[in-house]
This record gives C-alpha cells, sequence and structure tokens, in this order.
C-alpha cells in the first residue's frame, strides 16, 4: 500500500504537468519539501522608464523545485506594484502563494528578497503623477536609460536573511500585518503573460533546477524576459576563461546561439515584430538546448 507522501507527489506531479505555470494558475502547489535557500544575485540594469522589477524565487513542478530569475517588467497598468509570491507551511507541507499586482503591495512572508522587498512592503520606488519614481539605493539604475530617481537608505531588519519561506521548522516567523490584509482584498491583477512565458521558460531549463545546480542557478536574473541569450554569452565566457571550455567548443555554443538569434529574428519579421506562441515555445526549447550544451562542455572534466 502506498504512503500519504507518495500517493501526495503521485497527485502534486499529475496537476502540474497539466498546468504550465501552475505558479500563477488557481491551482494549489504544496511540497513536503521547503524550498532551497535564496541564491545572492546582482541585479540586472533597469531597461528603462516603466519598468518594476519581480525578485527571483522558487518554483516547483515534478522534477522538483527550480529557480525562476528575477526580472524587470511592464506593469498591467499605471499605478500597480508586485506583491512577490511565496512559500508558507500550513497543513503539514509548504504552500505557494502566487504573486500578484495591486494597488500596494500585500504580504509576502517577510521574505527578504532584496532589492526593496525587505520583508515587508516595498522601497524600491513609488508612483508619481503616472510615471514611476526609482530608489537608486536598492535599484541598479543608469540615469541615461532612467530619469525618474530619488535616493532613500533602507534599513533591512533581516539584511543577511536568505530563507525562502514562511513558517514550519527555520522559516521566518511573521505573520500579515493589518495594512497586508487590506492590500490583499483590493483590486488584484495576475501575473502579465510575459512573466508567464518566464516562469514556463525557466521550468524546461534543466540548469535552473536545484537538484542539477545545488542551489546556484546558472540563470539567477535577467534584464527583461527573453534576454536569456545575453546570460548564455557569458557562460560562455566565463567557460573559457576558466578553462574548462576549449576555444572550440566556445565556437561552436556560440554557433548554436546566434542560429537561435537569427530564427528568432526571422519570425519576427515574419510576424510584424512579434512572436507566436508556438514560436515562443520553439525558442524556449532552442534556448534549453543550448543550455544544456553550455553547461555539459563546462562540466566535462576538462
Amino acid at each position: 500500500m502506498r504512503s500519504f507522501s507518495s500517493i501526495h507527489k503521485f497527485v502534486l506531479a499529475a496537476a502540474l504537468m497539466l498546468v504550465p505555470a501552475a505558479s500563477f494558475a488557481g491551482v494549489i502547489i504544496s511540497v513536503n519539501i521547503a524550498p532551497p535557500a535564496l541564491p545572492v544575485y546582482t541585479q540586472p540594469l533597469c531597461p528603462g522608464d516603466g519598468y518594476l522589477w519581480t525578485p527571483g524565487y522558487w518554483a516547483y513542478a515534478p522534477a522538483g523545485y527550480y529557480w525562476v530569475p528575477g526580472v524587470w517588467v511592464r506593469p498591467p497598468a499605471v499605478g500597480v506594484l508586485w506583491t512577490p509570491g511565496y512559500w508558507g507551511w500550513s497543513s503539514g507541507a509548504y504552500i505557494f502563494h502566487a504573486g500578484y499586482w495591486g494597488p500596494h503591495v500585500g504580504f509576502y512572508g517577510g521574505v527578504n528578497y532584496g532589492f526593496g522587498y525587505g520583508g515587508v512592503g516595498y522601497e524600491g520606488g513609488y508612483w508619481r503623477n503616472g510615471a514611476f519614481a526609482y530608489n537608486r539605493t536598492v535599484n541598479n539604475i543608469n540615469v541615461i536609460n532612467v530619469h525618474n530617481v530619488y535616493n532613500k537608505t533602507v534599513i533591512v531588519n533581516n539584511h543577511y536573511s536568505r530563507v525562502s519561506y514562511n513558517g514550519g521548522n527555520g522559516g521566518v516567523q511573521v505573520r500579515a500585518n493589518a495594512q497586508e490584509q487590506a492590500a490583499f482584498r483590493e483590486q488584484r491583477f495576475q501575473a502579465t503573460s510575459n512573466q508567464i512565458s518566464h516562469e514556463q521558460a525557466m521550468r524546461q531549463d534543466r540548469g535552473q533546477l536545484a537538484s542539477v545546480n545545488g542551489g546556484r542557478p546558472h540563470t539567477m536574473a535577467v534584464s527583461t524576459v527573453g534576454q536569456r541569450e545575453n546570460n548564455q554569452q557569458q557562460r560562455i565566457a566565463n567557460g573559457v576563461r576558466s578553462g574548462q571550455m576549449t576555444p572550440g567548443e566556445a565556437v561552436h555554443a556560440e554557433n548554436r546561439q546566434q542560429q537561435v538569434n537569427q530564427q528568432v529574428r526571422a519570425d519576427r519579421q515574419a510576424n510584424g515584430g512579434h512572436l507566436t506562441q508556438q514560436e515562443h515555445q520553439q525558442v524556449n526549447r532552442e534556448q534549453n538546448r543550448a543550455s544544456q550544451q553550455i553547461r555539459n562542455e563546462n562540466h566535462n572534466q576538462r
């Protein structure tokens, strides 16, 4: 007779295979194992006015936990802010609470995601007269690209904490305050299509699995959705620099990346600058193959 844990995992796996982006959908994801610690990474430069930072997080699929990199995205409407998703211990399992957009930042488990998300509220910026003002103290801002900025020192009590979940053994022990509860009752927007496709792409990349990368994902953060090629190029350069990848292997990897880029450009030209859903999926598969190739050549014990 199967144990409760085995049946629980089987049902969970079946549900996740039916939902492409379960972290954003109306599906309760519960896992018996706590998510890994949050990796330490550098925030990419903000690409321009109107982008808001969404921090990276651990999502879950049948293959296990995988890292969804932090990314700058455009919000679904002017005036809304992002409340990050978080894992919380409840009824004997870790439950994922999906992130959402709303007028105010709600409860996200007290998890210190960094870059203005210190566990309570958001200190990375605010909306002013229809434009977003960025706090340069916690954001990576180039004033040539972003003009509406200010400086405000932010003090975070759990600055050195990398705990990625709320409650349970070793989790962050805080509860939602009155303001966070009120934010949850306000009008909310689900994650944008770009955020969903971003998570889907990372779910298909084995290099993002905690079981593969040991809690140190290959891609920790990207500037915008679909900019994985920049990260791939950096990984190739790092492989050559460290001696793990020969010049010949680097040329082969770069050629494959160029083929993916050419495919994207051709598809965009044929569709008025956009990619269809099928083309997005094809590009993700090609990027995943390129990522796996880089990983193999950087770990071939040369």
